[in-house]
């Protein structure tokens, strides 16, 4: 028993794959067995994506060989590599918004009768499928658009869970879940593989992988750099590995004087009992040039309806909004991108609400400037060309071309452009949702080190993130939302993990302890 247990379920070797002159994968290696939780780490570009996009059948290798429990496979489409078992969980949502959450579970092969969908008997397996995936409090028959993004991503998981796939694989999966449903998440994959699963998961969140996997596997510019048993290497180490040089303290050291400890009226951006439907309740403050505000609670305590309504996204706001103190109405987000306000907004969501993914990297640099790029309507071609290279270099954009499809960049090189987009109009005030959601190390401290370069020069930052680390290690202060309110702010050294986190909870500062190596 344990001689197959040891025996790889499931082994890639000598697998390449190249795109025109870029190469994504160079002879690479992996070996997953039953039973066990195999985490592939890597920056984003490292070929994580590819290698799994081979493996469940979306791309076909330019050579190496594949086996699936001692045969040697090739699959022609995802669907030929779920037959055989393969099932893959992708961070970007395969979810069609109009249809119920059980028409989208069972959307490939629903159940039928007579020739007909059976009703009865898809929403009863649609139950079993979310009960198995954690998310049994998910309404079968409620459409997938009326669900907030964390819970979409666990109907996605209980999508792939109803394949009853001998593999499975999460690409990022967790990375726009809130913590509860990561410990839900957690829970079902330790006895996933209890059952007997080979789990592939991917994810940039450290406390994860240390809290599930069994074994590693470390990739960097498309090869296979290390695989080890989980534990016996160190966060830095993995980091190092992955980086391919010695890794250093992540975030920029905060200015001495604090932005925040200067007078109300040098405010850029206020707000007062800023208030929609029953998410936003009365939320009143202010930000200044040069400072870093942080907004912190769990997910979902209207966070990312606070900055919507500041771009002029939301209708039908209650409050005030004042811009260098004055009283100004936002009503779309051109308004809010004029240079009288002069705001800009980093999406959540990259791939959906960010960029134009079959359009060129020029083109999605250029859609939120080009008012700055043409004259009488027309397109200068010379300062487009000049904003692009600029904006490029700045962010250390790699593409092969900046006519290459931004949907064939890296998650993080997809999310620099985002960012990148808007900085060519130079705003004063910047939003920004979960920026580094799905990023790896190395593209977020390059984040942090550029959201502190923007504030250094007098941007004013409004950061709302899931990670608590980075809400202590950026932002000068932090509101932490509840229920549509500011229940409490946190500033200099009170910015701590227990102390977030007892804000989040409603709870009193100081009352929550942390074990040791337990994440929030």
């Amino acid at each position: 028993m344990r001689e197959d247990a040891d025996r790889p379920f499931f082994q890639m070797s000598g697998v390449s794959k190249s795109y025109g002159g870029a190469v994504a994968l160079d002879h690479a290696e992996l070996a997953v067995r039953r039973g066990r939780i195999h985490a592939v780490l890597g920056e984003n570009g490292a070929g994580k994506s590819t290698l799994l996009k081979v493996m469940s059948g979306v791309v076909q290798p330019d050579e190496g060989t594949m086996h699936l429990d001692g045969r040697e496979v090739s699959f022609a489409s995802p669907a030929a590599a779920n037959a055989a078992g393969i099932v893959c969980v992708y961070q970007e949502l395969s979810l069609i918004p109009d249809l119920s959450v059980a028409d989208n579970i069972f959307a490939a092969n629903p159940p039928r009768r007579f020739g007909m969908i059976d009703r009865r008997v898809q929403r009863r397996q649609a139950e079993a499928a979310l009960a198995r995936a954690g998310a049994s409090d998910i309404n079968p028959l409620t459409k997938v658009r009326d669900l907030p993004l964390s819970r979409q991503q666990m109907v996605e998981l209980a999508k792939g869970l109803a394949h009853e796939p001998r593999i499975l694989i999460l690409d990022e999966a967790t990375s726009a879940l809130t913590a509860a449903d990561v410990a839900r998440v957690i829970d079902v994959l330790k006895r996933l593989r209890d059952e007997g699963l080979a789990l592939l998961f991917i994810s940039h969140r450290m406390h994860e992988v240390k809290a599930l996997a069994d074994e590693c596997t470390v990739y960097r510019n498309g090869r296979h750099v290390m695989s080890f048993e989980a534990g016996t290497r160190s966060d830095n180490e993995v980091v190092e590995m992955m980086i391919g040089r010695k890794y250093q303290h992540v975030f920029p050291a905060k200015p001495v004087n604090e932005p925040g400890q200067r007078g109300a009226a040098e405010a850029v951006l206020a707000c007062r009992d800023l208030a929609w439907n029953d998410t936003l309740r009365g939320v009143s403050f202010s930000v200044r040039p040069g400072e870093i505000l942080g907004l912190g609670g769990l997910d979902g305590q209207g966070q990312r309806e606070l900055l919507l309504a500041l771009f002029g996204v939301l209708r039908g706001c209650a409050g005030v909004i004042e811009i260098d103190g004055k009283a100004v109405s936002i009503g779309s987000p051109v308004a809010a991108r004029a240079n009288r306000i002069g705001m800009a907004l980093i999406p959540e969501d990259r791939k959906t609400e960010g960029l134009m993914l079959p359009m060129s990297v020029r083109e999605n640099l250029s859609f939120a400037a080009l008012d700055r790029m043409s004259t009488a309507g027309v397109i200068d071609r010379d300062r487009q060309q000049s904003f692009v290279d600029r904006m490029m270099a700045l962010l250390a954009i790699k593409s092969f071309s900046a006519d290459a499809a931004v949907g064939s960049l890296s998650g993080g090189n997809q999310q620099k452009v985002v960012i990148a987009k808007w900085l060519v109009r130079q705003p004063r005030i910047l939003l920004l949702c979960d920026p580094t959601r799905g990023i790896d190390v190395g593209t977020k401290q390059e984040i942090y080190q550029l959201l502190r370069r923007l504030a250094d020069e007098g941007a004013a930052i409004v950061f709302y993130s899931t990670d608590y680390d980075e809400l202590i290690g950026c932002c000068d202060r932090v509101l932490v939302l509840y229920e549509g309110r500011i229940k409490k702010e946190l500033a200099g050294a009170a910015i701590t993990e227990q102390n977030l986190i007892a804000s989040a909870l409603d709870l009193p500062v100081g009352q929550v302890a942390l074990s040791k190596g337990v994440a929030p």
